[in-house]
């Protein structure tokens, strides 16, 4: 179920979602306009955390616990409308996350963008 330090695979969020939805019925809900329009809903929730803090460094260190808490939960749910849209989609995420990191790497080749500034 996971691999080492405790990561999850894609797959197995996929069936967990796919289960957790087929409990409750609601896989008649679950249309790709409907997933896609929740997940925007969650990236909006997400926004929502950031709006008014400005800038932040990196591990969010002077952010209370309970704030860390409230961004993870808020981003489960964008990661899990993302992968229930892709299996809904027939679309295999973990490849095409692959196949787009390659695309990228050709596109933005390192010799031109190491050392420099954005």
């Amino acid at each position: 179920m996971t691999g080492s330090e405790g990561s999850v695979s894609l797959e197995v969020l996929k069936t967990k979602m796919a289960e957790f939805a087929k409990e409750r019925d609601w896989e008649r809900f679950h249309s790709p306009r409907n997933l896609l329009l929740a997940l925007v809903g969650e990236v909006g929730e997400v926004s929502e955390i950031f709006q008014w803090k400005g800038e932040v460094p990196k591990g969010l260190p002077e952010w209370e616990e309970k704030e860390k808490e409230h961004l993870g939960e808020e981003l489960s749910d964008v990661l899990l409308y993302l992968v229930r849209l892709s299996d809904i989609c027939g679309i295999d995420l973990a490849q095409a996350v692959l196949r787009k990191l390659e695309l990228n790497a050709i596109k933005y080749p390192v010799h031109k963008w190491k050392n420099h500034s954005a």
